[in-house]
């Protein structure tokens, strides 16, 4: 259970306090001033603190503001005979969290108790997530030592430190690249590298949700907007006041939506849906995609005026392909990850799975790796991985051009290739499609003609 701590001069009310808590599975330690309920504190890290205001020594304000300077504060609640609205409001600037008058009944005084464990645990857990994505989200999680990626690692830190001095939103960023290029990491990275770290960084994917549901989820909707709205909701614009809206597969977006953002960009204001008012916002809009937007422009998919809003800066991933160099990085990065996510021993790599992984094509580039090695760590029963054991059935690099002496003929090796290319990406016809630079119809067409079917 929990450990409180009660600072109480009064020694009677003090070990009543500690007995009744005892019972219900707690540790309780008794500190009858000030000081040594400090010593006390800093020697048992209490979950809850449970202080009088009229102590010997240091008075109860006193002890709340030490104790709001460790590293991890705990809970604190004053309980005092000598209530006044100034005192209240005293104690909660100092740091407490309630204050309770004398006398006060021990259910009473659990209720709290069990009020404040809950808030401690709370902020406790979102302390360890920020932390997590943190470290998972900062310049140093981006794997790789290619010119590329340290190139990269160079403009993020550029561009997100980059702020208006008039107290404006930041300029916006778009970033570029093929499917599985780590897009989302970029995007976290500019938002833990910039100065808004501190604030809340949103996310949504323009290709996931109906159009409908999108101008919801970005623009909020008061009561009756529509049937089904209910109650108010926050859009997500809103909510990254102050910090940053991650806008994923923004090629998708519909052409509506891309002129009630293009607003948003423009005068920084937002309005929910069935409102009539709007509210001023600071968000700085990092954006993805893994279209061509001047091409979707050309065909009146997108928005030029947003296109060029949202390329203030941009920034292009490399696909695998052409940083093989990082390939090695990558795999004992994602083993060791791996490793830990599923308690096994760490897995060191043969020369022949090195082989392979340098040799293969990659079209689903960073992520098709990692569910590789997830997927060979997974079915492995021995701490090493050979090429054998990372099923890796896709499309290889040609070490050397040989022809066989025999020959073969131009459909075996059209019928091979489209194989190759399907099995790759996991028979999605369009990913494929666009991995063999032709049309889903033409691919249509050419699986019909060899027979090729999952």
């Amino acid at each position: 259970m929990a450990t409180l701590l009660v600072i109480e001069d009064e020694l009677i009310l003090a070990k009543n306090i500690a007995k009744f808590f005892e019972k219900a599975g707690h540790s309780v330690e008794i500190a009858l001033d000030g000081a040594v309920g400090l010593q006390t504190a800093y020697r048992v890290q209490p979950d809850v603190v449970l202080v009088d205001f009229q102590l010997p020594g240091m008075d109860g304000l006193e002890v709340i503001r030490a104790l709001q300077k460790v590293e991890d504060p705990p809970r604190i609640i004053m309980v005092t005979g000598h209530a006044s609205v100034s005192l209240a409001v005293d104690a909660m600037k100092a740091g407490s969290m309630d204050l309770l008058t004398k006398p006060v009944t021990l259910m009473h005084l659990k209720e709290v108790v069990d009020r404040a464990l809950t808030e401690r645990g709370e902020r406790r857990a979102l302390n360890y997530y920020r932390q997590r994505d943190a470290q998972q989200s900062s310049l140093d999680a981006i794997v790789g030592n290619s010119a590329s990626i340290l190139n990269l690692r160079e403009l993020i830190h550029k561009v997100a430190n980059i702020e208006p001095a008039d107290g404006s939103p930041a300029p916006a960023i778009l970033i570029t690249g093929e499917t599985g290029t780590g897009k989302e990491l970029v995007a976290r990275a500019c938002h833990q590298t910039s100065a808004r770290v501190a604030g809340p960084f949103m996310e949504i994917n323009c290709a996931a949700l109906p159009g409908q549901m999108v101008e919801g989820e970005l623009f909020g909707f008061e009561k009756g907007a529509f049937t089904d709205a209910h109650a108010r909701k926050i859009g997500l614009i809103e909510a990254a006041d102050g910090g940053t809206l991650f806008l994923d597969e923004i090629g998708e977006l519909d052409l509506g939506l891309q002129a009630k953002l293009l607003r948003v960009l423009e005068n920084l204001r937002v309005r929910r849906l069935g409102s009539l008012t709007d509210r001023q916002v600071n968000v700085r809009i990092v954006a993805a995609t893994n279209r061509d937007l001047e091409e979707q422009v050309r065909q009146g998919r997108f928005r030029a005026d947003l296109m060029y809003r949202l390329k203030v800066f941009q920034i292009h991933l490399a696909p695998l392909r052409e940083r093989p160099d990082d390939i090695p990085l990558l795999a004992q990065h994602f083993l060791k990850q791996l490793a830990s996510r599923y308690a096994q021993t760490p897995i060191h790599i043969e020369a022949s799975a090195q082989a392979a992984l340098a040799t293969h094509d990659w079209p689903g580039n960073v992520r098709e790796l990692r569910n590789v090695l997830e997927r060979a760590v997974l079915t492995q029963r021995s701490d090493t991985l050979s090429a054998k054991d990372l099923t890796l059935v896709g499309i290889q690099k040609p070490a050397s051009a040989k022809l066989s002496a025999g020959g073969v003929s131009l459909d075996a090796m059209e019928r091979e290739h489209l194989l190759s290319a399907l099995t790759a990406c996991d028979w999605n016809v369009s990913r494929a499609a666009k991995y063999l630079h032709i049309s889903r119809d033409t691919l249509r067409y050419r699986m019909e003609r060899h027979g090729l079917q999952r």
